[in-house]
């Protein structure tokens, strides 16, 4: 694949290689798809203000994400079901990560077990968590993610019901039936069956607590020993609260604009978010990135890293671990490219000078 030169170019070739049921899976948003496009465009209204003549012949782009050191501020959000993209599914994605020295979130809903992915190899990676109606079910899930070497909890806030994706209805959406969702196969809750509509849909409103809330997070704190990053949060109250609720991190993300549709594009609402948290704890930011250039807009907008979702699960098809390692490879390559070109040596150097957004106020021309 030495033709492609940008990540948006696997899911082209992704569409034409995957079956449809699962492309449209892994591409669709929910109802009118606003916010899936809203995602996209929003990064493309926020500009530039470059600084010149500084000396950027060394960058450095890594930073530290809850104490651990990785390469860059670009990390693997958790997508479900990889294996439906290749058969290597998680293992590629896993390794492509940990040779990229980056982190890896693995989704509850992988089809590779949490012990099979740790079998890979070294690596940093998080566990992302649906709390089921079952809590032992929680509890055995974070306890085998810890006796695994997972470094921290990503919860899943935004999904007590799952979005209303019309794809996955018109398709009649069910996991292959040589697959299943690998960690809940001794459990008996590992197959999606066929239904009149999505198949995922039954299964999510048949397992999944829709009555979870913040006291839930306080239990979870009382379970487990990793740290929590709370991924759903679009507003300044929620983040407010979750600071108060003492989760280690927040996820600003629209579930890849999955749940809601009409909710703000991630990139829109980050700096709200970050407000909000006043530096207490870390922000990062889902749902969008396609380019090196909107890395740097997210940090300069004050996230600590992005994820990325859908250019991984597409690479994964095309090209399995190779292809996952030339995504993160491309942004690396492009995010340094912007950090040379806007002045700045180090993700410290990036700040909110940097650029101009479309709620700034018209910058003032003096008079001379």
């Amino acid at each position: 694949m030495e033709s492609i030169t940008n990540v948006k170019e696997y899911e082209v070739i992704a569409k034409e290689k995957l079956p449809k049921m699962i492309y449209d899976y892994y591409a669709s948003g929910a109802e009118d798809q606003w916010t899936l496009k809203e995602n996209r465009d929003a990064f493309s209204r926020i500009l530039f203000r470059p600084r010149i003549l500084i000396d950027v012949s060394k960058i450095d782009t890594s930073t530290t994400v809850l104490g651990f050191k990785i390469s860059m501020p670009i990390m693997v959000a958790p997508t479900a079901m990889q294996k439906m993209a290749h058969p290597q599914g998680e293992y590629a994605t896993a390794r492509a990560a940990s040779s990229a020295g980056t982190i890896m979130t693995l989704s509850s809903w992988s089809t590779s077990s949490i012990e099979e992915v740790a079998s890979t190899g070294p690596g940093i990676r998080f566990f992302q968590l649906y709390v089921y109606k079952d809590r032992n079910i929680v509890v055995q899930l974070l306890k085998r993610a810890e006796r695994a070497g997972f470094k921290a909890v990503v919860l899943t806030v935004d999904t007590p019901i799952l979005g209303r994706r019309e794809a996955d209805i018109k398709n009649r959406f069910i996991l292959p039936p040589h697959l299943t969702l690998k960690n809940f196969e001794e459990l008996d809750l590992g197959k999606i069956d066929k239904t009149n509509d999505s198949g995922l849909a039954s299964y999510v409103a048949s397992q999944v607590d829709r009555s979870l809330s913040w006291k839930d997070v306080k239990w979870l704190q009382t379970v487990t020993t990793l740290p929590i990053l709370v991924k759903g949060v679009l507003t300044a109250e929620d983040a407010r609260i979750a600071v108060q609720n003492g989760v280690a991190g927040i996820i600003v993300s629209n579930h890849g604009a999955r749940q809601l549709d009409y909710s703000p594009a991630t990139i829109m609402a980050l700096e709200e978010v970050v407000k909000a948290a006043q530096g207490r704890v870390p922000v990062f930011l889902d749902g969008g990135v396609r380019r090196g250039t909107d890395v740097f807009k997210a940090l300069a907008l004050g996230a600590s890293g992005i994820f990325i979702g859908r250019p991984v699960v597409f690479s994964l098809a095309v090209d399995g671990e190779g292809g996952v390692r030339k995504v993160l490879q491309m942004l690396h390559d492009e995010f340094e490219l912007t950090m040379a070109l806007s002045g700045c040596r180090s993700i410290q150097e990036i700040t909110r000078n940097h650029i101009v957004a479309p709620w700034d106020a018209p910058h003032v021309v003096p008079r001379l």
